[in-house]
Order: structure tokens, then sequence, then C-alpha cells
């Protein structure tokens, strides 16, 4: 998409947030599809390519996960998928492992807010995990610390969480040139 208007050409970028309610409605597998491709092609140290994805649907699976880390599972009462990035326990790599997996869910939230759906990320604690690990089936050697919930929002959903003009700090805050302002 190219545009004459750079600011115009970012918008959709600027309009992805975070969506912890959802309404009942059914995501579309092919969705679910064109959003898991979208993260798996996210960059990676050195294109290692750590993690692999569950697309999860079922419901006694999402209230299991929505019960395991609360508070920043509680979308997962009302979300109709979920998208769990699973990454491998490596020592020594805890940081760029990290690094990659954020990259891969920031991609996840942007390409369900492209085909219209909401999602918020999750983090799984180290005491969901377990339990998180055992609902998916996974072997030893991978964690999921990371966990999109998605669906279409809900009219709750939808409402912004703070007022307009204040969800971001002003520019003049957040963004200097070439150097950092001396005191």
């Amino acid at each position: 998409m190219e545009s004459s208007n750079p600011t115009e050409s970012v918008r959709p970028l600027l309009r992805v947030r975070q969506v912890r309610k959802f309404s009942g409605e059914p995501v579309d597998p092919a969705a679910l599809d064109a959003i898991v491709d979208a993260a798996r092609w996210s960059g990676s140290s050195t294109n290692s390519q750590p993690w692999r994805f569950v697309i999860i649907r079922d419901r006694d699976t999402l209230q299991a996960i929505h019960e395991a880390g609360l508070p920043s599972t509680r979308a997962f009462a009302t979300a109709q998928a979920a998208i769990a990035i699973v990454m491998p326990e490596q020592e020594g790599r805890g940081v760029v492992l990290a690094y990659d997996e954020g990259r891969a869910a920031e991609r996840i939230l942007v390409a369900a807010s492209l085909l219209g759906l909401g999602a918020g990320i999750a983090w799984i604690g180290k005491d969901g995990r377990p339990v998180v690990g055992s609902r998916l089936g996974l072997p030893e050697g991978r964690f999921v610390r990371t966990i999109v919930a998605i669906g279409h929002p809900s009219s709750a959903g939808r409402r912004p969480k703070t007022p307009r003009g204040e969800a971001r700090l002003p520019r003049e805050e957040t963004v200097v040139e070439e150097r950092w302002p001396e005191s």
C-alpha cells in the first residue's frame, strides 16, 4: 500500500490495540490460519525460528488457560480461539528467545486487527505453565509463556480504556532527534 502520506500508510498499525472481551461469534479457521502464517514469518535471531504455534479452539482448553494464569488470562473467559507461542527451554538464550517470542506475539496481534478481529496478549506465569503444557500436550523442553486470545470483540471489548487523546504520552515526551536532550 503506497501513499503520499506516510502517516496514513501506517494508520492501521496505530489502530491495533489489546482486546480482552469477546462476543460468542466463532472465529473463521481460515482467519486463524492467516494469522499464524503471519506469525511464523516473523523475524528471529539468526533466523532460528524457535517458536512453534498451537491454534486452540476447544472451549474447555480455553477455560483451563483462563483459570491457570489469572489475572493475565482473563480474556480467555470469552475468547473463541487462541494461539499459543511454544518456546524451547535453552539455557543462556532467554533474552534472545523472549525477543523473538515478542515479535511473533505482536505479529499475531496486528494480523488479527487487520482481519477485523480482536486479540489480547497474555503471559502464563511459571505456576500456570505445567497446566498449559499438559493441556496442549507439549513435549519435554518446550513451554508456553505467551498466548494470544482471539475473537470478535464484544461491545465492551471495543470501548476505549482511556479518553480520546490520552492513550499515549505526547510525542514531545517520547521522541527526540539525534541525542538525548540535556537537562
